[in-house]
């Protein structure tokens, strides 16, 4: 087993010490009714975006998510939270650094000893979440896991659903994919970006990520037969049918319990949140990498952190 199957199959655990974790982060992590922005690269940015959206659906006050490069210095918020893995991540620093003393500001890391911890006014350290591989799987979701339970959702349930997303059967089969969409709705539009870049780090495939709403406006001219449509969380009324048509295959975790595939492939299975329905997509990622012969632990052009010049 390679390192990122590994730390796949170690999340249902890793979720549930970040629920822990939380549940004495009070102070250190947002409160209520503070304007927040929260940073990140990669993937650590569309963690920051599903939970921008899911704090506010809480009422938990304005939070807004930036790709860390392009935050807006000058802009006014109550608290910084940025999501780093390996804490040396030159555009997260070089936030950190510009506002230190001048902002509060969280770290959420992985490794306690980075540089991030020093410019950063409060850290919450995830080392058990920490990964060898250069594509975040388990660190992403903890995070996630951890802001989530600090926002009151009960992550037992969701780590529950993680263990039967670690074991499930793939709902369809890799080898038969010629390229694939992920959707999503509100927080779970940070959901299909991540997917997608799992897809195209560890496997270089052709995938693509849209917010559900907005793939009819020009995305779905590129479904076809052997295509794949991946949708988690709530999907406009129609869609579906509209996908169908298209002779691509739609993949989504219904309410009623279904798993309701269209055009294709598979089987059904009990519908799990779209945090866990992501580590399904993880899976898929790597089993495709398998397929093309690649090695998912070393990915190309990649590293496990970007630090610049």
């Amino acid at each position: 087993m390679g390192h990122v199957d590994a730390e796949i199959s170690s999340q249902p655990e890793c979720w549930r010490q970040a629920a822990a974790l939380a549940a004495g982060s009070a102070g250190v992590l947002p409160a209520r009714g503070e304007r927040v922005a929260v940073i990140g690269c990669g993937t650590s940015w569309f963690m920051a975006m599903a939970y921008a959206v899911l704090r506010e659906q809480a009422g938990h006050g304005e939070t807004d998510a930036f790709q860390a490069s392009e935050f807006p210095l000058d802009r006014r918020y109550d608290r910084i939270v940025a999501i780093t893995r390996s804490g040396t991540t030159t555009e997260v620093l070089d936030v950190l650094d510009a506002l230190r003393g001048l902002r509060p500001s969280t770290v959420i890391v992985g490794d306690p000893s980075s540089p991030a911890v020093d410019l950063a006014a409060d850290t919450v350290a995830l080392p058990f979440a920490d990964e060898r591989s250069v594509v975040q799987t388990r660190f992403a979701t903890s995070a996630l896991a951890l802001l989530r339970a600090h926002l009151g959702t009960e992550i037992t349930a969701l780590a529950a659903d993680a263990e039967v997303a670690v074991r499930a059967p793939l709902p369809f089969d890799p080898a038969r994919v010629e390229q694939i969409t992920f959707l999503g709705r509100g927080w779970t539009v940070g959901i299909a970006h991540e997917a997608a870049l799992k897809c195209r780090e560890a496997a270089t495939a052709w995938a693509e990520a849209y917010p559900a709403m907005d793939y009819r406006h020009g995305p779905i001219s590129i479904a076809a037969p052997g295509r794949v449509v991946w949708a988690f969380g709530e999907i406009p009324d129609g869609l579906a049918e509209d996908i169908a048509a298209t002779g691509a295959a739609f993949i989504h975790s219904r309410t009623n319990g279904v798993h309701a595939v269209i055009g294709g492939w598979a089987a059904g299975r009990p519908p799990l949140d779209p945090m866990a329905d992501l580590i399904l997509a993880q899976r898929f990622a790597v089993a495709l990498a398998a397929g093309r012969g690649l090695d998912p632990d070393a990915p190309r052009h990649l590293t496990r952190s970007v630090v610049l010049a």
